[in-house]
């Protein structure tokens, strides 16, 4: 670990909080491993392929190839500090997606050349909208044979609704060769003076290709005029335009979610990466171009607004726990407001406890660099804190506040796990445990009727990495079932329940009643617990006992003991006694009414429904569609990429488990797939009767 003091080295306007995301295989760290270098945080290039990636370091993605969690580090380019975080592409990872977006200002969304806006590219997109994050696209693999960097700005704008334009295009010589990128800005040529794209030399534009550099800085143009007044006034009254002009409209346009700059690029090669740089530093937003930070005030129960600087009141927000082997338990945080010290305490809002800084540390991949403090703005791993979680806020307690905590998706697929000596029990409920807290879309719950451990997540290879690591870093001992589907439990119509706990042990005694009424929601929704006891008719002190049972009863159901979901509870009535009374009566009583309510409200069994693309050789469209229908899978739409059809549908997760084997058997390993959840459905009643009697 390499100490020393370090103040924050640049003014809060020069920093950029930024991400690389993408769909699977687009080339996400192989970018990020080539801004790194570029930039001389590391001084020599790894390659994904070799296993050697600074950001993939855990043994299960060098392995693989694929990135499994999101990395941070941070490095410098032309005075601005740029911390990076890169993140996986596989859809079973994306959680990590998900809460590295939350704190994130910017994002460079990663394409594929050949295959363009991909079913994962979507989902990432949908999320960055989803938190507003402003970001610029790089079309990577332009080297490659059958890459088409128009087609996918065309289908950034019409898949993903975004106004998006090139601001450089991609330079080939006469063999097709990719050479260098034409900056439309600078209207200049760039090309490289070595293999490894050190040294770039800027020169005119080529008299052969100055018409189409002309017709795409004109397309530019009209799409940044499409919402900069500055630049639609300029056009129309032939004022010349220069190159500040056009950067702080593109600037603008970034930061307000109106423009998608487009660059091109072949990371693999060394082109286009410092351009891609160059970009996140002209283009996207620094704290301070961020609106101020909303959360709740506890104390009030009121939003509250703090503004970005090193003067104000604390709010930093954990967004990921991780273990490292020799500080232990790291919790990653973006600083918005303040500045938090090592050796000093904090205020975790969310579980009102105070926590200590034992050190500050920022964060290279796995590899750390000692800090005094962090600052607004930045991002970075704390040691020492026991009690906080992903999603936690960290402020002051004279000036709390709340943020919006982070939603994660249910998983869809289950696994059973049976120690095989009480030794590997215990080294398996301290690795879960972990697993638990680094990873909240992984769950994990202890089956009573048959022994054994039951652990949860969001694909066969989230669970399959869990798994790994299990045996590997952790040495247990156990035999692992076989994969097997989520169901969930839900309910068809609105009911009223009662539930009573009432006991007369000579003593004191134990009374709860309470009076609910359960309807159908969205199942994405979970259970949804809402208070309208009038009159005191429950004292205030029993409601979160109320809701506690209700949650715990909900975790098994009536029809074949899977979780439920999909259900609004409404606490409408009820009664207590001033001694008997208690916690544990209300809990239970809840609990009762609960299950009474399933009962009575015709439960039923759903199951997760996948959305699925399928990139399809012609020549196998018949035999791949029939195979897809007797899987219950249901085609949407049919289209095409180059010389293969794209087959979009959804497919019951239950029929998915062997289809990789299927597929490439059906089409000598020419097919392959992309899919992600995408809701539940009810399950047929053929299928029912065989889940059911299982």
């Amino acid at each position: 670990m390499v100490t020393y003091n370090m103040a924050r080295k640049v003014e809060l306007e020069k920093i950029r909080n930024i991400g690389i995301i993408a769909h699977i295989d687009a080339g996400k760290t192989t970018t990020t491993e080539r801004l790194l270098y570029y930039t001389g945080r590391i001084y020599k290039m790894g390659e994904v392929h070799e296993g050697t990636a600074t950001m993939d370091w855990m043994k299960q993605e060098q392995e693989r190839g694929i990135t499994i969690t999101a990395a941070s580090t941070t490095c410098f380019w032309k005075d601005h500090q740029i911390n990076i975080i890169d993140t996986p592409g596989h859809v079973d990872f994306t959680m990590e997606v998900e809460r590295s977006l939350k704190v994130l200002d910017g994002a460079i969304v990663v394409f594929c050349g050949v295959g363009g806006v991909e079913p994962q590219s979507e989902t990432v997109w949908r999320q960055a909208d989803k938190y507003k994050v402003p970001r610029i696209a790089y079309v990577n693999k332009m080297d490659r044979v059958g890459a088409d960097y128009f087609s996918c700005i065309e289908q950034i704008k019409t898949k993903l609704g975004s106004n998006a334009a090139a601001i450089n295009l991609p330079y080939f010589n006469k063999n097709e060769e990719l050479i260098g990128i034409v900056d439309l800005i600078e209207e200049k040529l760039v090309t490289y003076r070595d293999e490894e794209g050190v040294e770039l030399i800027l020169s005119d534009i080529p008299l052969d290709f100055a018409p189409t550099a002309l017709k795409y800085r004109e397309v530019m143009l009209e799409h940044i005029a499409e919402f900069s007044e500055d630049i639609m006034y300029k056009i129309v009254h032939n004022v010349p335009l220069v190159k500040e002009d056009i950067k702080k409209a593109i600037r603008e346009g970034v930061i307000n979610n109106k423009f998608t700059p487009v660059l091109a690029g072949a990371s693999l090669k060394n082109k286009g990466v410092q351009l891609a740089l160059n970009a996140v530093c002209d283009y996207l937003p620094s704290p301070l171009d961020m609106p101020p930070v909303k959360g709740i005030d506890p104390e009030k129960s009121q939003y509250k607004e703090i503004a970005t600087a090193d003067e104000t009141p604390l709010c930093a927000l954990c967004f990921k726990i991780a273990s490292d082997p020799y500080v232990g338990r790291l919790s990653y945080v973006r600083v918005y407001s303040g500045e938090i010290k090592t050796g000093t305490y904090i205020y975790n809002s969310t579980r009102r406890e105070e926590e200590k800084v034992n050190k500050i540390v920022y964060m290279h991949a796995n590899k750390q660099e000692m800090v005094d403090s962090v600052s607004a703005g930045e991002i970075a791993a704390l040691v020492g804190l026991k009690d906080t979680k992903t999603g936690d806020t960290l402020c002051e307690e004279d000036s709390q506040i709340i943020l919006e905590e982070i939603k994660f998706p249910e998983p869809v697929v289950t696994l059973a796990i049976e120690p095989k000596t009480k030794v590997d029990q215990e080294r398996l409920g301290f690795a879960l445990k972990k697993f638990e807290e680094e990873d909240p879309s992984f769950k994990v719950r202890y089956d009573h009727e048959t022994g054994q451990t039951v652990i949860s997540g969001m694909g066969q290879l989230h669970l399959e990495i869990f798994v790994d690591r299990m045996f590997h870093e952790f040495n247990v001992e156990a035999n692992v079932g076989r994969p097997e589907v989520a169901y969930r439990e839900t309910i068809t119509k609105k009911v009223h329940a009662v539930g009573k706990f009432i006991q007369q042990t000579g003593g004191h005694g134990q009374y709860g009643h309470v009076v609910i009424e359960m309807e159908p929601q969205e199942a994405n929704l979970g259970i949804t617990f809402e208070d309208k006891i009038k009159g005191g008719a429950i004292p205030q002190e029993y409601i979160p006992s109320v809701k506690e049972g209700i949650m715990t009863a909900a975790l098994s159901g009536v029809l074949a003991s899977y979780p439920v979901t999909g259900v609004m509870v409404t606490l409408v009535d009820g009664s207590y006694h001033e001694v008997d009374s208690s916690e544990l009566a209300f809990k239970m009583a809840a609990s009762i009414a609960f299950s009474e309510g399933l009962r009575k409200a015709r439960t039923v069994l759903l199951e997760p429904i996948m959305s699925i693309e399928l990139v399809v050789p012609y020549e196998y469209m018949g035999v791949v569609i029939g195979d897809f229908n007797s899987r219950r899978g249901k085609v949407v739409s049919l289209g095409q990429r180059g010389n293969v059809k794209l087959i979009h549908g959804f497919i019951p997760l239950a029929q998915t488990f062997d289809y990789v084997t299927a597929l490439r058997s059906l089409t000598q390993g020419r097919a392959s797939y992309t899919m992600e959840p995408s809701f539940y459905q009810e399950v047929p009643e053929d299928i029912l009767n065989k889940i059911v009697v299982k």
